[in-house]
């Protein structure tokens, strides 16, 4: 056994034993049955507005799926998508933007109207500015198909986390 697999198998052996002690306990421990499931399978996703809605509700869709018919929550989202140019090159165009894609969420108790997860999800992606507008505009797009992705599984995992432990809200 070579000295580098042996240092592996040892750090996985120590982190194992570490996290054996804390009480550690996965998310989706009990599969199907497990409450964050549970809870996903409740929620309806209320619409969200232009496209960088449609691509986060999408994906929203993909983790949650479809959504019962008679819904006990429902998930708001309200979308902030902003595109800043920087980096200034010698004809005063700009060299690189930022998108940035912000979402405020809540989850909703539909009989009572309550909000009971009310939270916030990020993230940005930067792009480089080159001469062909067309291949701009497919990096705009293309970045703005990975932040939806991103910021719908930040949104998913808040909620699962919800669903494990409670209205309490973590550090963040």
């Amino acid at each position: 056994m070579s000295p580098d697999c042996l240092c592996r198998r040892l750090a996985l052996l120590s982190l194992a034993v570490g996290l054996a002690g804390c009480d550690l306990t996965p998310v989706y421990s009990g599969g199907s049955h497990s409450a964050a499931v549970v809870l996903q399978g409740q929620i309806a996703i209320a619409p969200i507005a232009d496209r960088p809605g449609f691509l986060v509700h999408q994906a929203l869709m993909d983790r949650f799926g479809p959504g019962p018919a008679d819904p006990r929550y429902r998930l708001e989202v309200e979308l902030d998508d902003q595109i800043v140019a920087f980096g200034v090159r010698g004809d005063n165009s700009a060299a690189r933007e930022r998108r940035t894609l912000r979402a405020r969420y809540r989850l909703v108790d539909v009989a009572s109207n309550a909000v009971l997860l009310d939270a916030t999800a990020g993230s940005d992606a930067g792009i480089d500015r080159v001469s062909s507008n067309y291949a701009v505009v497919a990096a705009e797009s293309t970045a703005l198909e990975r932040l939806a992705t991103e910021v719908a599984a930040q949104i998913a995992a808040r909620v699962a986390l919800f669903a494990r432990v409670g209205p309490a809200t973590p550090p963040r």
